[in-house]
């Protein structure tokens, strides 16, 4: 009889794990049917000798398997799902039974012992030089900034600059708070200079390509102006490893503007990435154990490109200045409404698409926006926030009332899988 071979199986979003082997280690004190995150195209057609399977799912025959006693030195386990992600709703319990239960390791990391011991190896790696570093206003490069100032003090030097593509107002007031933080930092207005880089172009990686390109050469140009940097200091964080490059087997590229990739070549600086191996929620936990503000701390996220990649096809100063007022609305409200801190991330996206609607006794023809905010722990999943329905009211009608120039709002209801946070 011909051997029939099994189809890949994909499987993104929600799924509930049957376990079949409840006396396991890896599943001790989790339930049955316990709701999992899955984000794969492949299938576990056979389960290896030597091997026994653990779990499965509705969608899958092989969730989980593991090495039979004696076939390695340590127990070796195979997941097909992602305990990692907080939509897999057990996955910590799983990850604390696997280092505690099957590792034997110890749980003594704390916020407070990586900021030590960051510190420490910060003092040893750069010793008497200098680190220039950009800022973008966001968690991550605000963190990684406080960590270097309290191992080399004003020898960090600090670049912020408005490429035009910020939150309205935004270039004033994070300036000021950095000034009110110590940190020895410089403004540039480079507004000009990316419009002009970003004229006609409408491709998202074109656009990410020439964003990224634009602040080399204007970051180039007033690093120029300084005298003897040896470090290049970036906000890298593990989920930008993760979605930037490929590690760990044949990821795909997911984003290819994080940070100032080719500029530490490009000047010929070395790089220092103080939270590379952090999540965003650590980056916070360990914004905190120093000291800085809650306001700073729990800012939701920001993409590098800035609105750049939230207005779809071509960015101009007056699409920009559409964004960035309903985009005022639309946080600000979060904010006054005891709304904000329960979103992960929000922001509105400008939508290369013309509705008719009716205002008064005038007939329009004028763009339409999508709001999106998400639930998350770390960016890698994310759910859509279940906002109230009064609340999504009001912003549509403010934003269409107060926005001339935009005559609908749609909200955006997809989870990360498959669809990401950003629209581009």
């Amino acid at each position: 009889m011909e051997e029939q071979w099994l189809l890949p199986v994909r499987e993104y979003g929600k799924a509930l794990l049957k376990i079949e082997d409840s006396t396991d280690f890896l599943f001790k004190n989790i339930p049955e049917q316990s709701q999992v995150w899955m984000s794969h195209s492949d299938t576990v057609k056979v389960v290896p000798d030597g091997f026994t399977k653990l779990a499965s799912t509705e969608g899958i025959e092989v969730a989980a398997f593991r090495s039979n006693p004696g076939l390695t030195p340590h127990p070796l386990y195979c997941i097909q799902f992602h305990p990692e992600v907080t939509h897999s709703l057990h996955g910590l319990e799983l990850l604390r039974n696997f280092l505690f239960d099957v590792s034997g390791c110890t749980g003594d990391w704390t916020p407070a012992s990586f900021v030590e011991e960051a510190v420490e190896k910060l003092k040893d790696q750069i010793g008497e030089e200098k680190v220039l570093m950009a800022l973008s206003g966001g968690v991550d490069s605000s963190v990684g900034a406080m960590l270097l100032h309290h191992a080399i003090g004003d020898r960090l030097i600090c670049f912020f600059v408005d490429n035009g593509l910020l939150r309205k107002d935004e270039y004033e007031r994070v300036l000021e708070s950095y000034l009110g933080m110590g940190l020895n930092i410089v403004g540039v207005d480079a507004k000009n200079e990316f419009y002009t880089a970003l004229r006609g172009l409408s491709d998202p990686e074109l656009k990410r390509k020439a964003i990224g390109r634009t602040f080399i050469e204007v970051f180039e140009a007033e690093a120029k102006k300084l005298d003897d940097i040896k470090w290049l200091g970036q906000g890298t964080i593990y989920p930008d490893v993760i979605e930037s490059i490929s590690v760990h087997g044949p990821s795909m590229t997911i984003k290819s503007h994080h940070n100032v990739g080719g500029l530490p070549e490009k000047l010929h600086l070395k790089i220092v990435e103080p939270l590379r191996m952090l999540f965003k929620d650590e980056v916070r936990r360990v914004g905190r154990a120093m000291g800085m503000r809650e306001e700073l701390i729990g800012r939701h996220p920001f993409p590098g490109p800035g609105l750049g990649i939230r207005i779809l096809g071509e960015i101009t100063p007056e699409r920009v200045r559409l964004l960035q007022e309903a985009d005022d609305i639309f946080i600000s409200q979060l904010k006054s409404s005891g709304l904000y801190d329960d979103v992960w991330q929000a922001g509105v996206i400008l939508l290369p698409v013309y509705s008719v609607g009716v205002m008064g006794d005038e007939r329009t023809y004028e763009q339409a926006v999508a709001l999106r905010a998400v639930s998350s722990t770390d960016g890698m999943t994310a759910e859509w926030s279940r906002l109230p329905y009064d609340f999504l009211a009001k912003v549509s009608t403010d934003i269409i009332n107060q926005v001339k120039g935009i005559n609908r709002v749609v909200y955006d209801i997809s989870t990360k899988p498959p669809a990401t946070i950003e629209w581009e």
